[in-house]
């Protein structure tokens, strides 16, 4: 069994006994370093969007009905406590699921509204009946609220699309990001033509306003206008993004038919692989660096797991592209992420090493599941390892429609 069949099949398991809070629902958003569950924290749209996907997709890929009567009830949690009554769903809630005091825990952000609807759309495939009628068909009203009509580009969240951009505020590309993973997935599962266009818009607005035509990298950051960003925020790159990008824009042109996006995103991999990968000898050797600057120098030497994750799901789709090096990149990336970052136990994992292999953030953080289970289900899709559950369901309850 290697380790990333593991983790959909044993890791996946474990974790989840350990990270429900039985008693109030939902999940805890984090094991501390000696891997225990904390409790008395917020609880966020984030973590439970992302594990109810992560479940979903899993049980999709594997037929595990374990992880999809989980994802129910990570998904009724949400649905009852974090979903606002206006559209949309907010940014926390107090443990026990009632609203927070304070603006900021009300706030509805973009970036958690995307990962709401790949949860969503995902459940719904594994599961019809577990996504109440009108649920994604509101949820994307909602999220047009909060697209800016001029450029079509996405707000950060509710306060600056009742306002508008404002000088001195900052625009991500990350809501731009993985909305567009969100309806791309959308489309994959129902092939709705509404979601490819939908697509196509967010693919435009990286083009128009986010790479930085001189490098052909993304910006992390632009101006309320859109326009490039002065200063060290308009120049940090971070290879893991870039990374997620080129593995969204083959994902678009696999789907769309439409390959003028393919030279982005090898513009955007070349940028990576050239100035973002470690290349001393040490532990961490060939893990992507955590941040770089627009000239490709290094700004933050250390790991994050999820960069690993996302240079290694985009290896196995190059792989499958004919790409003669992706598969032994995948294999050595697996092998990074579950010998280094996994290395404590088969509950939990690490979330920052230095480049010696040194622990800098312990925690296993909650959120980096759905990191790890798209790097795990792509090399499956890819043959490039398998996903064998130990627990089938049988074809009468299986999830319906299986996958695309």
């Amino acid at each position: 069994m290697t380790s990333a069949t593991a983790f959909a099949t044993d890791i996946v398991p474990r974790w989840i006994a350990m990270a429900a809070d039985h008693k109030r629902g939902g999940l805890v958003e984090r094991l501390d370093g000696e891997g225990r569950p904390v409790f008395g924290e917020p609880k966020t749209t984030l973590v439970h969007a992302r594990t109810v996907f992560s479940l979903a997709h899993l049980c999709l890929a594997t037929g595990n009905s374990t992880l999809l009567d989980s994802a129910r009830k990570i998904h009724a949690f949400m649905d009852t406590h974090l979903r606002h009554p206006e559209g949309g769903y907010r940014y926390a809630v107090d443990p026990d699921g009632s609203p927070r005091e304070g603006s900021a825990s009300r706030v509805r952000r973009t970036y958690d509204q995307s990962f709401v609807l790949l949860a969503l759309v995902t459940l719904r495939k594994a599961d019809p009946q577990a996504v109440a009628e009108g649920r994604i068909e509101e949820l994307w009203r909602f999220i047009e609220s909060l697209t800016e009509p001029a450029t079509g580009a996405l707000y950060e969240d509710d306060q600056m699309a009742l306002k508008g951009a404002q000088a001195g505020d900052r625009r991500a590309q990350n809501p731009q990001m993985h909305m567009l993973e969100a309806v791309l997935q959308a489309y994959e599962l129902t092939r709705e033509v509404v979601w490819l266009e939908r697509a196509t818009r967010y693919v435009s607005l990286l083009q128009d306003y986010f790479i930085d035509r001189s490098t052909g990298s993304v910006r992390e950051l632009v101006s309320h206008d859109l326009s490039p960003l002065e200063g060290a925020e308009g120049l940090r790159r971070e290879p893991g993004h870039q990374y997620e990008w080129a593995w969204l824009l083959h994902r678009y042109a696999d789907l769309s038919g439409d390959d003028h996006v393919r030279p982005l995103a090898d513009r955007m991999t070349v940028f990576a692989d050239t100035y973002g990968i470690r290349r001393t000898g040490d532990p961490l050797d060939g893990a992507p660096f955590d941040a770089l600057a627009a000239d490709g120098s290094i700004i933050e030497d250390t790991h994050l797991l999820w960069p690993l994750t996302e240079a290694g799901k985009l290896a196995c789709m190059l792989h499958l592209r004919g790409d003669a090096r992706a598969a032994a990149r995948a294999r050595k990336w697996e092998r990074l992420i579950f010998s280094r970052f996994f290395a404590c136990d088969r509950t939990r994992w690490v979330n920052q090493l230095d480049g010696r292999g040194g622990v800098i953030w312990p925690d296993a953080l909650s959120r980096l599941i759905y990191h790890v289970a798209l790097f795990v289900t792509e090399g499956a899709r890819t043959g490039l390892w398998h996903i064998q559950p130990k627990l089938r369901i049988s074809p009468s309850s299986s999830p319906q429609g299986g996958t695309d």
